[in-house]
């Protein structure tokens, strides 16, 4: 009888690969696999109104009235960023920066902001605006509906 032995490499390769396979799949993480930081392929959460009151499941964030039209408000504690580029329209973001893992602190001048090392990212579609972010902040699913946001 042969025996092969698959070098140790080759192994550990396999399972990096597959492990991150694994934890993208689990996370929902689904399309930014490192790529070039485009938005195309992470939809940012858009909200559309919804006709049934409460939504099953979600999480009561804040009132629409409470996120300003141009800006947004960070809520820390939920590790989510909640923004209005236009009225009307909602986009929710992870909290969470790209780069070292802070936590975002601000949204002023159409840009969600980081405290630790100065990363931007666009309240429009969290888009990197101004580094060292290497990635878009990830999208957050988000409800609307009579006035309210809830969390999915």
């Amino acid at each position: 009888m042969t025996s092969r032995t698959t070098p140790r490499r080759t192994v550990l390769l396999a399972t990096a690969a597959l492990t991150t396979a694994t934890a993208a799949t689990a996370t929902g993480c689904g399309s930014d696999d490192g790529g070039g930081g485009g938005t195309e392929s992470s939809a940012p959460a858009s909200a559309e109104p919804s006709s049934a009151p409460g939504t099953a499941g979600g999480t009561p964030l804040t009132a629409t009235s409470e996120i300003p039209v141009g800006g947004g408000t960070v809520f820390k504690d939920r590790k989510v960023v909640v923004t209005q580029p236009t009225e009307g329209e909602f986009k929710a973001f992870s909290a969470v920066c790209t780069h070292q893992g802070c936590l975002v602190d601000k949204v002023a001048d159409g840009t969600i902001d980081c405290p630790c090392h100065g990363s931007k990212y666009r309240i429009a579609d969290g888009s990197v605006a101004a580094g060292p972010a290497p990635r878009p902040l990830p999208a957050e699913e988000i409800t609307v509906s009579g006035g309210t946001i809830t969390l999915a």
